[in-house]
């Protein structure tokens, strides 16, 4: 059954002329919506099930995290391009292909030994997932692992994280 759910998703993806980048396509398809839902909130339950907070990356990470907490009953937290959160807020500047950039966390979203699990629909050459997951540590959370619908394994960013990274698709 899982087997066919990751089929059903994957060929929405295609569907959708995934392009290295672009998951929104494959949205559109209400049933490929309702499988991958429950594919990531399967993997939480049943791999963390202590999981307290859930950490969505801009921009496409927050499609997951509210959808994950509120079916987990947890709580879920927004990671920033620098300068769009209220507050007081934590940074971390990272490197890009072309430049470099900055992340931003509220500085009350985590409270210390928090578990944390940070979600993705991404992961390429591991940059943003690594600014994250420096983020949950500077603010005292314990990081489970991250999360990420597809993974282009050609990239190599799984290499860049210090954290367990589990993808549905490798690509």
């Amino acid at each position: 059954m899982l087997s066919q759910r990751l089929a059903n998703i994957w060929i929405s993806l295609r569907r959708a002329s995934f392009s290295g980048g672009d998951i929104f396509g494959a949205l559109t398809d209400g049933k490929a919506c309702v499988y991958l839902r429950d594919l990531l909130v399967e993997h939480i339950r049943t791999t963390h099930p202590d999981v307290e907070l859930i950490v969505g990356l801009d921009s496409r990470g927050f499609l997951f995290n509210m959808l994950l907490a509120t079916e987990l009953g947890v709580g879920c937290a927004p990671v920033r391009k620098k300068g769009k959160l209220a507050g007081d807020v934590v940074s971390v500047e990272y490197k890009l292909e072309y430049g470099s950039d900055t992340f931003e966390l509220q500085r009350t979203a985590i409270k210390p030994g928090q578990k944390v699990i940070i979600v993705d629909d991404l992961l390429a050459t591991g940059g943003s997932l690594s600014a994250a997951s420096e983020l949950v540590r500077k603010l005292g959370g314990v990081l489970l692992e991250s999360l990420v619908v597809i993974e282009l394994v050609d990239l190599d960013g799984r290499k860049r994280l210090d954290c367990d990274v589990h993808s549905l698709i490798q690509y």
